[in-house]
């Protein structure tokens, strides 16, 4: 038996590239998918929070795929947001929506730095410690779109004080922090953005939830009485001759800050839309395969008429899916055409996700109306999910009015 010198022994196989941290939190996406499904009824049924399910997402990096490599983040993509948000959509919609809006938080610092220095590196430091939730406040009761808002920062002693009601606050009762838009009281009102920790003191979460379909998203009302913020975590109120220069400044950049912020909205809302119409489509493919009524030997799937009504929910999805993750990639290259075109796209996404699921429940009947089956659910979550949406009338309009400025210059 001949031997082999050790100096000429096969070398080991050598390991491939290590995965990116993007790439990494992908890799538990499955699982926390799964994770996700297995308690949404619960919750849905009980309007509770989710906190086992937002763990999850955070464990998995999840929470933070966002948060800009200078901050030691992975830094990810918008196409990477759309990609995780889809798929936490199928396991729960009210996870997902949450999620949604923290990861639009860090993206939008990683773009703009808004966040002073020190208050950003304690919101990384408490999301290393575990979820660190945060949303944008914004939406007022009776508020009209283009007015100031009427929640009100007065200047206290070195501090403001934030005095004022903010509704369709998702994940209210979790959020770490709450970016609350308000006007000052200042004979020539400056309006900022007021950055607030969610246990402060005269800060009250009031449980108006209680809506249709995203029920486990805790989207209350938040009630301030003279919360006290500290003067570097007001952002945005600069005096009038500096906000002209810098408003000059953003007008000369490719694509406004405010403008990328709104693509982003757009088509990570899209995408969990979609990613509930995607789990109907699985429920109702194992109805076509199991369900054999009692006047036929076959299951539904091999009825023509079947077949081809759950093509037109599968055209319908493509098209949306690519609609989406087209539109992200384009964006994540600043091309100001495809920011622009991101609210028809989450009006177009939203209108296929909630065809595909209303189409699912009418090929089942009964069944897909029933509190056992998750279906009903599906639908009830892609309803609501025009909470986040602007109104039909505001989109279509602003096309219209696009195209005419568009053809007048040819």
């Amino acid at each position: 038996m001949s031997t082999v010198a050790a100096d000429q022994s096969p070398a080991a196989p050598s390991p491939g590239p290590a995965p990116s941290p993007v790439e990494a939190a992908l890799a538990g996406l499955p699982r926390v998918v799964d994770l996700l499904a297995a308690r949404a009824e619960e919750h849905d049924r009980d309007a509770t929070f989710p906190y086992q399910g937002i763990e999850a997402v955070h464990e998995a990096g999840l929470l933070t795929l966002t948060v800009d490599a200078r901050y030691g983040g992975p830094g990810g993509t918008l196409a990477d947001t759309v990609q995780v948000l889809a798929q936490l959509g199928r396991g729960d919609a009210s996870v997902a929506v949450v999620t949604a809006f923290t990861l639009l938080q860090h993206a939008e610092q990683a773009r703009t730095a808004g966040w002073p220095t020190a208050g950003y590196r304690r919101l990384l430091t408490e999301s290393r410690r575990g979820p660190a939730l945060v949303n944008t406040l914004r939406a007022e009761p009776g508020s009209r779109e283009g007015e100031p808002p009427a929640t009100v920062a007065r200047w206290d002693g070195g501090a403001w004080l934030l005095t004022g009601r903010k509704t369709y606050c998702t994940g209210a009762e979790a959020l770490a922090w709450m970016a609350v838009t308000a006007r000052t009281d200042e004979p020539a009102p400056r309006t900022g953005t007021f950055l607030v920790r969610g246990e402060s003191e005269g800060l009250e979460v009031d449980p108006t939830w209680d809506q249709l379909g995203l029920r486990a998203s805790a989207s209350h009302d938040v009630v301030l009485d003279e919360v006290r913020v500290p003067a570097e975590l007001a952002l945005g109120l600069n005096p009038p001759e500096s906000s002209a220069g810098k408003g000059a400044a953003a007008s000369a950049a490719a694509v406004p800050a405010a403008e990328l912020a709104r693509a982003w909205h757009d088509l990570a809302l899209s995408a969990v839309a979609v990613g509930v119409a995607r789990s109907a489509q699985d429920w109702l493919v194992r109805f076509l395969h199991q369900r054999t009524p009692a006047n036929l030997t076959e299951p539904l799937g091999s009825l023509p008429r079947y077949r081809s009504a759950l093509g037109e929910i599968e055209a319908q999805l493509i098209g949306a899916e690519e609609l989406v993750h087209g539109l992200a990639v384009r964006v994540d290259r600043a091309e100001p055409e495809a920011v622009a075109r991101t609210g028809p796209a989450h009006l177009l996404a939203t209108r296929a996700a909630t065809a595909a699921v209303q189409q699912a429940v009418s090929l089942t009947g009964n069944p897909g109306l029933s509190r056992r089956h998750p279906l009903e659910r599906y639908l009830r979550d892609v309803l609501s999910s025009r909470v986040h949406l602007a109104p039909d009338e505001a989109v279509l309009e602003a096309a219209g009015r696009a195209a005419l400025e568009r053809g007048a210059r040819h």
